[in-house]
C-alpha cells in the first residue's frame, strides 16, 4: 500500500483481544506515503445512534478534501464511497469496526465490497477474531494476525525493558503470555525492577485472573444466562492443560445437566454466545484462547471444582477410569495432599512418604495420585494430557522422592511434547535433598538435554555429564544417553577435547550394540584414525533398519554423513522423522529435519535443503528449540547464499548469529559465516568473501568448528585468488592458501564429503602453474560426473572457462561458459547465473536472457565501438566502481583494468568517468526507448 501506482486495497483485520490490530494499524499509517491517513475508532458510547459511525467518517473525509463538513442527510455507502473516491489517494483505518451501529456497518461493509479493487483508495478494517464473521464484512479479504513466537516474543521483551529482564524471568514471562503481546506486556508491567532482575519470585502464575481480566477489558462482558455462563465454563474446564483445543458438545451439555442437577435435555435450550464458542470439526471450542484463560481464571475456585467434578463423572460414564477422567476428578479436589488435621512435620517427612505403613500414609489424594500415575503409563495418550496428569499428581503427594519422581516424569513429557520451558518449570519444582542419586540424574539429563536445544551449550554439557556421572550405577543406558548428549554439546560448541572427555566415560553396554560401535566411531574420528572410524560407523548405519526408535534413527543419519553415505544417510533421516512423528516426539521432529536439509546440502540438491530448513525451523519454532532454530537459519542462508537473494541471506546470517553468539553455537556460527562469504563471491565480490573466510579456515583461535571449516575451504580459495589477481603477486596467494589446502586434502580423502576430491582439484587447478592447470580442471570435471551436484560442477566449469577466456582459448572457454550457465540455470543460482553470462558476453556471445531493454540491454549501442570486455568494464565504471572493484569483479588485474579503461575513452571520445557516466546511461535510455543502436 506505500506504492505510488496501485495503492489500493481493502483488509479486514483480525485476530484475537490483545493481538496488536491497533499496531498494526499505526505502522500501516506510517508506512503509507502516497497521500493522507484517516484514522476513526469506534465509539461504544455512540454505537447506539444509527449512522452515526458513518457520520463520523464522512466528516473526517471532508476535511481531508478540504469541503465543508456537512450533516449529509442521505448518509449511505454511495456517498461513503463518493467521499473515498474524492479524497484519494488515502488510506483509511477503522479500528473496532465491529462496535459501529447497525446502520454503519452496513453502509462501511457495502463500500468496502465495492472498492475492494480500486486503484488508489487503501480500506483497513480490524474486528476482533471472535466477532467476525459478521454478516457486514462478510466475503472481505481478511488478514489474521498470528500469535507471536517465542523468538519474536523474547524480543519484544527485550526492547520494551531495554534489556534488563532475566533471561529466566523473560522465558516465564514467554510462556504465560503464550504469544499475545497485550497480556505480555500486561504481565512484564506488574513486574517490580526486582523480579525483571530475577532478584526476586515472580507472581505465581504470572498471568493470573486479574491480568487475564485487564487485558480482555469488555470482551467477556454482555447479557448471558446462568445456563450460557455453566457452559461456557464447562467448554473452559473440559480443555484445561488437556493439548485439545475443543470438547465434544455432547459431553458439554451432559456435564452442564449434572452441574446443575436439572434432567436430561435441560441443557440444550441455553445456547451460548455465539460470538465466543464455535463447533469446528464436532468439537466445542472457545473462538479465542485468551478469553477461555480469562474466563476459567475468573470464576470462584468452588464453580471451577464444580466443573471440573461434573465432567469427570460425565466421562465415567462413558469411558471408566480414562485418563480424561481422572485428571477431571483430580482437578475438581481442594489440592490438598493430606488431610487437614495431618501434622505439618509429617508432612514434609520422607519416613512418612516411604517408610511408614500403607495405612499410615495412603490419603484419597494419595490413592489419586497413583491412579494418574498408572493412567498417564498409556503411551497412546496424547504427550500434553499424560505431562497434566504427571503433575497433577506431583501435587497431591507429599514432599519427598515420590513427588520429585512425578514431576519429572511431567517433566519429560513436556519436554518430548515440545514445551521445553514447562519442562524446566517442572524440573525446578522436583528438586530435594532427599531424592536418589538415579532420580537426581535423570533429572539432570533432562535439565541438560533442555537447554542443550535451548541455551548455552557449555551450560548443557556440564549439566549431562553430572547426570552420566549420578545415573552410572543405576542406570547405565541412561548414562550413556546423557555423554552423547554431552558429546552433541560439545560438539555443537567445537570443542573437539570436550568431546574426546565426554566419549572417555566407561562403556558398560556390550560392544556390540550400535550405541558402542557409534562412541567408538566418534573417537576414532577425532583422533584421526579414519579406517578404524569407518568400520565401527558402517556397522551403526547398517543397523538402523533393524530399529524404529527415532534417537537411534538420528544416530545412523548422522554416522552415515560422517562416512558420506548420502543415501543412508537420508533413509536414517527420514526413518528418524516417521518415528518421530508415530510416537509423537515433537522434540525430534526439527532435528531430523536438520539432518535430512545436511543431507540435500551435500547432495547438491538445495531447493530440497531450503524445504527441509524451512519445515525444520517452524516445527524448532514451535517445540522452543531455538538453537536448532539457529541451525536451520544457517542452513537456509546457505540455500539462499546459492540463490542469490542477497536480502535473504542477510537476514537468516543475522538469525543464526544472534542465537550462535548468545549460546556458544559455534557450528552453526561458522556455516552462517560460509554463507555470508559465498554470498559475497556469488555477487563478484571476492574481497569480502576472502576476508571473511580467512579467519575461519587459517589455523588460529579464530578458526571456525573444526568438523566444518573445511567445507568453506573451496569458497575461500577461489575467493583468495581473484583477489589476489587484483592486487598483487599470484605467488603470495600460493603461499597464504597452500596449508589451508593441504589440510583440505586430508579431510577429501576421509570421503565424508561427496563433493570434496572434486572441490580439491578445482582448488589446485586455482593455484597450480599455467601447464598443470587444464589437466586439474578436466580431473575435477571427471569426479564432478561421478557424484552429480549441478552447483558445484557448474562453479568448476565456470572457473575453467574464465582460465581458457584469459589464455585466449576463446571457443573451449565458450563451450565451458555455456555448460556453467546450464547448470547454474537447473540449480536456480541466479547470481552465479549472471557472473557466467557476463563472461560469455566478454567472451564475444549475446547471453543476456530475453527481456525488454534494461541497463545491460540498452548499452548494447556501444558494441560497434567497443570490444565485449570493454562494454563490461565501462558499465562498471559507469556506476562508480574504482578499478580495482572492477578488477575483483571481473576476475582481473589493475592493470588490465587500466588499460582497457584508456581504450574505453579514446574509443568513445570522453576525459572523465562522469563523462562515461553520462554516456553510458543515454545509451541505457536510447536502449529502452528505441530497441535498437543509439551507438556512443
Amino acid at each position: 500500500m506505500t506504492g505510488q501506482t496501485n495503492v489500493g486495497g481493502v483488509r479486514l483485520v483480525t485476530g484475537e483481544p490483545g493481538c496488536g490490530r491497533t499496531w498494526f494499524l499505526d505502522r500501516a499509517a506510517r508506512a503509507f506515503t502516497a497521500g493522507p491517513v484517516v484514522r476513526v475508532r469506534a465509539d461504544p458510547a455512540r454505537s447506539a445512534v444509527p449512522g452515526g459511525g458513518l457520520r463520523t467518517l464522512l466528516r473526517a473525509l471532508d476535511g481531508v478534501a478540504g469541503r465543508e463538513h456537512s450533516a449529509r442527510a442521505a448518509a449511505s455507502a454511495g456517498a461513503l464511497v463518493d467521499a473515498l473516491r474524492a479524497a484519494a489517494p488515502l488510506l483509511v483505518c477503522v479500528d473496532d469496526a465491529h462496535l459501529w451501529d447497525a446502520v454503519s456497518r452496513a453502509a462501511l461493509g457495502r463500500a468496502a465490497a465495492r472498492l475492494r479493487d480500486a486503484p488508489d483508495v487503501a480500506l483497513l478494517l480490524t474486528v476482533p477474531e471472535h466477532r467476525f464473521p459478521t454478516p457486514e464484512f462478510a466475503g472481505l479479504p481478511t488478514l489474521r494476525l498470528d500469535p507471536l513466537s517465542p523468538t519474536d516474543a523474547a524480543a519484544l521483551l527485550e526492547r520494551v525493558t531495554g534489556g534488563a529482564i532475566d533471561a529466566g524471568v523473560r522465558d516465564d514471562v514467554v510462556d504465560a503470555a503464550e504469544g499475545n503481546p497485550a497480556l505480555l506486556l500486561a504481565v512484564v508491567r506488574r513486574l517490580s525492577p526486582a523480579q525483571l532482575r530475577g532478584e526476586r519470585p515472580l507472581p505465581r502464575p504470572p498471568a493470573d485472573g486479574e491480568v487475564l481480566r485487564d487485558v480482555v477489558g469488555g470482551h467477556l462482558t454482555g447479557p448471558t444466562t446462568p445456563e450460557q455462563d455453566d457452559v461456557l465454563l464447562t467448554v473452559a474446564a473440559a480443555v484445561r492443560d488437556a493439548g485439545e483445543e475443543g470438547v465434544e458438545p455432547g459431553l458439554v451439555l451432559r456435564a452442564v445437566e449434572r452441574l446443575r442437577g436439572d434432567g436430561p435435555g435441560s441443557a440444550r435450550c441455553s445456547e451460548p454466545p455465539p460470538e465466543l464458542l464455535a463447533v469446528v470439526d464436532g468439537k466445542a471450542r472457545f473462538r479465542s484462547e485468551l478469553l477461555r484463560r480469562a474466563l476459567y481464571a475468573g470464576a470462584s475456585d468452588e464453580r471451577r471444582r464444580a466443573a471440573h467434578r461434573a465432567l469427570a463423572r460425565t466421562l465415567a460414564e462413558t469411558e471408566g477410569g480414562s485418563l480424561r477422567a481422572l485428571l477431571h476428578h483430580a482437578w475438581s479436589t481442594d489440592g490438598s495432599a493430606w488431610p487437614s488435621n495431618t501434622p505439618a512435620h509429617a508432612r514434609s517427612s520422607p519416613a512418612h512418604d516411604r517408610s511408614s505403613p500403607p495405612h499410615a500414609r495412603s490419603s484419597p489424594a494419595h490413592d489419586l495420585a497413583s491412579e494418574l500415575c498408572a493412567a498417564a503409563a498409556d503411551s497412546a495418550a496424547p504427550r500434553t494430557l499424560r505431562c497434566a496428569a504427571l503433575t497433577r499428581a506431583a501435587e497431591l503427594t507429599g514432599d519427598g522422592p515420590r513427588r520429585a519422581e512425578r514431576y519429572t516424569a511431567a517433566a519429560e513429557q513436556a519436554l518430548l511434547g515440545g514445551r521445553a520451558h514447562r519442562a524446566l518449570r517442572l524440573l525446578d519444582a522436583a528438586r530435594t535433598g532427599t531424592a536418589p542419586a538415579a532420580l537426581r540424574g535423570r533429572a539432570e539429563l533432562l535439565r541438560g538435554t533442555t537447554v542443550l536445544y535451548d541455551g548455552p551449550v557449555d551450560e548443557a554439557q556440564a549439566a549431562l555429564l553430572f547426570a552420566a556421572s549420578l545415573l552410572t550405577v543405576d542406570a547405565p543406558g541412561a548414562a550413556h544417553t546423557a555423554t552423547l548428549a554431552a558429546f552433541d554439546a560439545a560438539w555443537a560448541a567445537g570443542d573437539p577435547t570436550a568431546c574426546l572427555r565426554a566419549l572417555e566415560r566407561p562403556e558398560e553396554m556390550s560392544r556390540n550394540t550400535a550405541i558402542g560401535d557409534y562412541r567408538r566411531g566418534l573417537r576414532a574420528l577425532l583422533e584421526g584414525d579414519f579406517v578404524r572410524a569407518a568400520e565401527s560407523l558402517r556397522r551403526v548405519v547398517e543397523c538402523v533398519e533393524e530399529v524404529d526408535e527415532p534417537e537411534a534413527g538420528l544416530r545412523a543419519a548422522g554416522a552415515a554423513l560422517m562416512l558420506g553415505d548420502l543415501v543412508a544417510a537420508r533413509r536414517a533421516g527420514a526413518r528418524a522423522l516417521v518415528a518421530a512423528r508415530a510416537g509423537d516426539a515433537v522434540t525430534v521432529v526439527p532435528r531430523a529435519r536438520e539432518y535430512l536439509a545436511y543431507v540435500e546440502l551435500r547432495a547438491g540438491r538445495h531447493a530440497l535443503a531450503r524445504t527441509h530448513a524451512e519445515e525444520g525451523l517452524r516445527a524448532a519454532l514451535r517445540a522452543g528449540q531455538r538453537n536448532t532454530a539457529a541451525h536451520h537459519h544457517a542452513v537456509l542462508a546457505l540455500a539462499a547464499s546459492i540463490e542469490g537473494d542477497a536480502r535473504l541471506v542477510d537476514g537468516h546470517v543475522a538469525a543464526a548469529l544472534s542465537t550462535a553468539r548468545r549460546h556458544g553455537l559455534a557450528q552453526t556460527a561458522t556455516l552462517a559465516e560460509w554463507a555470508a562469504a559465498r554470498a559475497d563471491l556469488g555477487r563478484g565480490r571476492p574481497r569480502e568473501a576472502a576476508a571473511r573466510l580467512g579467519p575461519l579456515v587459517r589455523p588460529g583461535p579464530r578458526r571456525g568448528h573444526f568438523a566444518v571449516w573445511t567445507l568453506a575451504v573451496p569458497c575461500f580459495v577461489e575467493a583468495a585468488v581473484a583477489a589476489g589477481r587484483a592486487d598483487g603477486p599470484r605467488k603470495a596467494v600460493d603461499e597464504v592458501t597452500r596449508e589451508v589446502v593441504d589440510e583440505f586434502a586430508r579431510w577429501a580423502a576421509f570421503g565424508a564429503d561427496p563433493q570434496a576430491p572434486a572441490q580439491l582439484l578445482r582448488c589446485q587447478a586455482l593455484l597450480a602453474p599455467p601447464e598443470r592447470t587444464d589437466a586439474l580442471y578436466r580431473q575435477a570435471l571427471d569426479l564432478h560426473d561421478t557424484v552429480g551436484g549441478d552447483f558445484e560442477r557448474a562453479r568448476t566449469e565456470l572457473l575453467h572457462g574464465k582460465w581458457l577466456r584469459r589464455g585466449r582459448r576463446l571457443r573451449e572457454a565458450r563451450e565451458r561458459l555455456a555448460a556453467a550457465l546450464v547448470g547454474f540455470e537447473r540449480c536456480g543460482a541466479r547470481a552465479w547465473t549472471e557472473q557466467t553470462r557476463a563472461e560469455l558476453r566478454a567472451n564475444g556471445v549475446a547471453a543476456d536472457p530475453p527481456h525488454d531493454g534494461d541497463g545491460a540491454r540498452g548499452a548494447h549501442g556501444m558494441d560497434g565501438a567497443l570490444t565485449p570486455q570493454q562494454l563490461r568494464i565501462a558499465r562498471r565504471v559507469a556506476e562508480g566502481a574504482t578499478n580495482r572493484e572492477v578488477a575483483l569483479a571481473l576476475s582481473v588485474s589493475t592493470r588490465t583494468v587500466d588499460y582497457h579503461l584508456r581504450k574505453v575513452f579514446a574509443a568513445l571520445g570522453v576525459r572523465s568517468r562522469v563523462e562515461l557516466a553520462r554516456l553510458v546511461e543515454q545509451a541505457r535510455l536510447g536502449g529502452r526507448a528505441e530497441k535498437s543502436g543509439a551507438h556512443l
